[in-house]
């Protein structure tokens, strides 16, 4: 069960996420299952809330699960820096230490990250 959210969902297990891939997959996986978005839609340029149809508040949730899956931590400021799949999942691989660091990220943002995420350095 993830924090703040109502209910239970089935989060799928995170051994086999080995590269930013597979992250890529397995957050796709989470939202086409709990948010029954079209598997279609979520392509790497696929807005978060316009083109998969997620509110704020189902980001917000994303990002939790993720986090907590992952343990990391995603710093405040998330929802202004990602907007699009592929930046979600490429700024996850990084904060896990699966991918180099995202250029997109604002300086101020990065700073944040590497406090909070030992393993993004």
């Amino acid at each position: 069960m993830v924090p703040g959210c109502s209910g239970t969902i089935m989060i799928a297990p995170v051994d086999d996420v080995k590269n930013w891939m597979h992250l890529f997959r397995w957050i796709v996986k989470l939202i086409r299952d709990e948010y029954e978005v079209d598997e279609a839609k979520l392509v790497r340029t696929a807005m978060l809330e316009s083109d998969c149809g997620l509110v704020i508040e189902d980001v917000e949730r994303v990002l939790s699960i993720t986090a907590e899956s992952f343990a990391i931590r995603f710093p405040a400021g998330t929802l202004d820096e990602v907007m699009r799949l592929e930046e979600l999942c490429l700024l996850a691989a990084w904060l896990k230490g699966l991918y180099k660091q995202p250029d997109f990220l604002s300086d101020g943002y990065v700073q944040g990250c590497r406090q909070a995420n030992p393993a993004c350095q």
